[in-house]
């Protein structure tokens, strides 16, 4: 069945790139649709969708951006309008996938729409930048990157390998058809949960019992941009409820570390009403790469080298006070059911009698600072046990079905 592709780009810079793989793509009996972002030369190609038009969307003109001469504001607009375009096509149904080429500028411009699009809709973006930090580039959406080796400047044996291979990939992609899902699966809720190695037993105690009881678990790992992708599934409506068992990114957040989710964290389940059930997993920690890595001012601090890769802090008495109150203001605000359980013997792996970050005080306070600013609307439950206790997660698995059967 023939689909519909977007190539987006910049025709005067790539025109000669996107009409080579516009013609293995309709070679392979798709359709394509045009979209030129370009601003300076004349476009290589033409285009079904012109740089007027998403310049016009971006909320400028062309004539402006050029005069300008303002890289940084042109590609700004021309962003802004390329992804005003491709909603548009995709709220008609004009749009089955995506795919881009180009260097630092065509691939900030490009992904930006790609992220604008919901997960599972096909994204390709072939770029010089794909080796590097591609963060930035593919947020917390399904972005395929694929790094160009050579610049994309001409076809050459190795370009046209590359290219051929982009095109092959975003066609595989929008050909490939999803597993059909009974009616019954259909109606499953759809469960956010969080985890880190140090809370692992917990979470997949909490996952098996939500899976036997009718439920479909989706496990985030807390590593910032897990959290972010669980958020932002959330304000999507995709996800019915949350076991937000590892709160962990808070402390990188707040202490400087390198896994934050940022500060709207634990915000999109409370917006949206939906039952959950909280704890505090892994705020005993705040995350560095390499030991050489950890900034100066934390080097006398209390450290652990989790992997060659990761190096642990421990938090301590005032960051726990502080994360305490953090956790309780996001839960105050929350327009639906929450239950927040607090593990009194520990909360990672790490934090037990005789382990590493083994530190009653700092957990004390961390405990004590969400009871004082949490308000009587939110419920909370000590358990005199470890996070990774079997009946710790039981009772946070069986809190969760209660709140959604409700």
């Amino acid at each position: 069945m023939s689909k519909t592709i977007v190539l987006l780009g910049t025709f005067d810079t790539k025109g000669r790139e996107f009409a080579y793989i516009k013609e293995i793509i309709e070679k392979r009996g798709h359709q394509t649709i045009l979209i030129d972002a370009g601003i300076m030369g004349s476009p290589l190609i033409q285009p079904d969708i012109s740089r007027k038009e998403v310049a016009f969307k971006g909320g400028s003109t062309i004539e402006e951006l050029v005069s300008k001469k303002d890289r940084g504001f042109a590609i700004d607009i021309m962003s802004k309008g390329a992804s005003a375009i491709v909603q548009e096509l995709y709220k008609e149904g004009k749009l089955d996938g995506i795919i881009s080429l180009g260097g630092s500028g065509g691939t900030a411009l490009a992904t930006a729409a790609m992220r604008t699009l919901p997960v599972g809709i096909p994204k390709v973006m072939v770029s010089t930048m794909a080796s590097g930090d591609t963060k930035p580039y593919v947020g917390v959406k399904d972005i395929s990157m694929m790094y160009s080796v050579v610049d994309i400047s001409g076809i050459n044996r190795l370009s046209a390998s590359i290219l051929t291979n982009a095109a092959g990939a975003i066609c595989g992609m929008v050909e490939v058809e999803l597993p059909k899902k009974s009616k019954a699966s259909g109606e499953k809720p759809l469960i956010g949960a969080t985890m880190f190695g140090v809370t692992t037993p917990c979470v997949e105690r909490v996952r098996s019992i939500l899976e036997e009881n009718g439920c479909e678990v989706l496990v985030f790992h807390a590593t910032g941009t897990g959290g972010m992708a669980m958020e932002s599934l959330i304000e999507s409506g995709f996800i019915n409820a949350v076991a937000d068992i590892t709160t962990t990114e808070w402390c990188d957040e707040l202490v400087g570390g390198v896994l934050s989710a940022g500060p709207t964290r634990l915000d999109a389940a409370g917006k949206a009403g939906i039952p959950q059930v909280v704890s505090v997993g892994a705020l005993d920690m705040v995350n560095f790469g390499p030991m050489d890595t950890v900034p100066e001012k934390f080097r006398s601090r209390k450290l652990y080298k989790h992997n060659p890769t990761v190096t642990l802090m421990r938090t301590t008495v005032e960051e726990n006070r502080k994360l305490g109150e953090i956790i309780a203001e996001k839960l105050n605000k929350a327009k639906g059911p929450v239950v927040l359980f607090i593990p009194l013997k520990g909360v990672s792996a790490i934090d037990r009698e005789g382990m590493p970050f083994y530190d009653p005080e700092a957990d004390a306070a961390l405990f004590e600072s969400i009871k004082e600013h949490l308000k009587p609307h939110v419920e909370i439950r000590e358990m005199n046990c470890h996070i990774n206790d079997p009946e710790f997660a039981e009772a946070m698995a069986k809190t969760l079905l209660q709140l959604i059967k409700k």
